[in-house]
């Protein structure tokens, strides 16, 4: 009888609670305005030169010292203390590159329990203070329930980019959701952030910071996901449009193999890996071969052991020139990705 009763009280509680969820779950629109924060400049673009860096920061939660439950490993979050030292280092990078015209991040976080409910856009928008700052939300649930002996909790991130220019957009596109109700409520609604801005001779230069879906073994969906930035690129491209997308595309590049980095790190093939025939002819895949930019986080990072991989890296459109394209290395101090930059040259047509 008692444990009936239990039983049932059990079953009310997680009906309540999904229900909450729900209730409370993000919807976002398949297409959203973003807001520019920040430099009110002009927008028209003069250097032919521009800069770029794309960084996956993993919420300043995932530096060398973490594994992490979801890949296998133990850990949920880092101690205070550690966060503060992976925060305090990516602080002090971003610092060190505060010339760079634009800077793409991936999982940065507004409020979340995982790292500590510290907003990390403000922080990071404090850095470059003549910058226009743009956020879109990729993560928003109440409470991620796994594991059960310590639950994640409150979420809430997304990718996020600066720019030196001001743009005349910017705006949030949306993945498909890789997962069906009720896992869908818990996961990532995936996204592509791109910004705008005029160049001289009329044209557009458009900017994306795309961070595709890891944790899903079918290939459907992120195919999906390919397929949308794919045909979203090649519209603007037909436009006579500079098209640059960059972020942590979760897949290797077209054509790259290795079976260790120059750094000493272990090559750990993706499940999926980018079709060569992806793009048209004359687009560009512009990545560091020599270094990796993305560790597994099994356990806590030992050159040499520990997996690694490339799946951070720029794409560009037939119009641009790479010029230059290097992995920052920082052995994982702060974060499971290593930041990639890239300089371009614009092949201007008047």
């Amino acid at each position: 009888m008692i444990s009936g009763i239990i039983f049932s009280i059990l079953i009310i509680m997680f009906v309540c609670f999904v229900a909450y969820i729900s209730i409370t779950d993000y919807k976002p629109h398949e297409v959203e305005n973003i807001p520019l924060n920040g430099n009110k400049s002009e927008n028209i673009i003069m250097p032919l030169e521009l800069t770029f860096i794309s960084w996956n920061i993993g919420y300043c939660g995932l530096g060398k010292d973490m594994d992490f439950f979801y890949e296998g490993g133990k850990m949920v979050r880092p101690d205070e203390d550690t966060f503060h030292n992976y925060l305090n280092g990516m602080k002090k990078l971003l610092k060190s590159i505060d010339s760079v015209d634009f800077i793409l991040l991936q999982e940065v976080d507004e409020y979340s329990k995982r790292s500590y409910f510290i907003d990390q856009t403000d922080i990071i928008s404090n850095i470059f203070p003549g910058y226009t700052s743009m956020f879109a939300k990729n993560y928003d649930v109440e409470f991620v329930p796994v594991p059960l002996t310590s639950p994640m909790g409150k979420v809430r991130g997304g990718v996020m980019s600066l720019s030196k220019y001001h743009p005349a957009e910017a705006i949030r596109y949306a993945y498909p959701l890789i997962t069906t109700w009720p896992n869908s409520l818990f996961m990532l609604d995936r996204c592509f952030l791109s910004f705008r801005f005029k160049m001289k001779n009329k044209k557009d230069l458009v900017v994306i910071n795309t961070h595709n879906s890891f944790f899903v073994k079918k290939e459907g969906p992120r195919k999906a996901e390919l397929n949308i930035i794919k045909k979203y690129m090649l519209k603007e491209s037909a436009k006579g449009n500079y098209v640059i997308a960059g972020g942590d595309w979760n897949q290797n590049p077209p054509n790259f193999e290795t079976s260790r980095f120059l750094s000493g790190d272990v090559f750990e093939k993706t499940f999926m890996q980018i079709k060569e025939d992806f793009m048209t002819e004359g687009w560009k895949w512009a990545y560091d071969p020599d270094y990796p930019t993305n560790r597994r986080v099994k356990i806590p990072y030992t050159k040499g052991k520990t997996k690694t991989t490339l799946i951070d890296y720029f794409l560009t459109s037939p119009n641009i020139e790479v010029l230059e394209v290097k992995t920052i290395p920082i052995n994982f101090e702060f974060s499971d990705h290593q930041p990639v930059y890239m300089r371009v040259r614009i092949k201007m047509k008047f």
